[in-house]
């Protein structure tokens, strides 16, 4: 559309769950108190799997599994708390009164499963991440920053090589 800026996207190719470990853990220590990744893909992608690798990269200690039917779980990490959440199951006005806001605006990080679905409730700033199925072991995580700082750190990592400029 004319007048919106182009997003910069990036690309990340998992050839097993280890290089989704690894991603994970370059986003992790990039994160800080109120960030927002906004986790799409289809059923069985890996955004479960996506989230408890950064979980583990936070510090978090113990099982984090899926809050499917809990909405949000909360978790202490190593320097903040991890909230996942997974917003399949409600509606956007559901959302709407679960408060998400205190989450996305709050003193940790924050993974939503299926975002798309509130995506009028996600903070303008966060990072979208599209996990896409490449094999039985191998995914493909499409990265879309929007705002500061996960421009910059997309662009370093990119810089780095983890990423790759689309």
């Amino acid at each position: 559309m004319k007048g919106l800026p182009r997003l910069t996207e990036y690309r990340f190719e998992a050839r097993d769950e280890a290089d989704t470990e690894r991603l994970a853990s370059q986003l992790a220590a990039r994160l800080g108190p109120g960030a927002v990744l906004a986790l799409d893909g289809d059923l069985g992608a890996g955004k479960t799997r996506f989230s408890q690798a950064l979980a583990r990269a936070l510090g978090v200690r113990g099982t984090v599994n899926s809050p499917t039917f809990t909405i949000i779980k909360e978790y202490e990490g190593r320097d903040m708390p991890f909230y996942h959440m997974d917003v399949y199951r409600i509606s956007q006005e559901e959302a709407d009164e679960l408060g998400l806001e205190e989450y996305f605006f709050g003193a940790g990080v924050c993974a939503v499963e299926w975002a798309s679905l509130i995506a009028d409730l996600l903070p303008a700033e966060r990072l979208e991440l599209y996990i896409g199925v490449a094999g039985a072991s191998e995914r493909v995580f499409a990265v879309r920053p929007h705002g500061e700082p996960y421009a910059s750190f997309c662009a370093a990592m990119a810089d780095e090589g983890v990423l790759a400029r689309e």
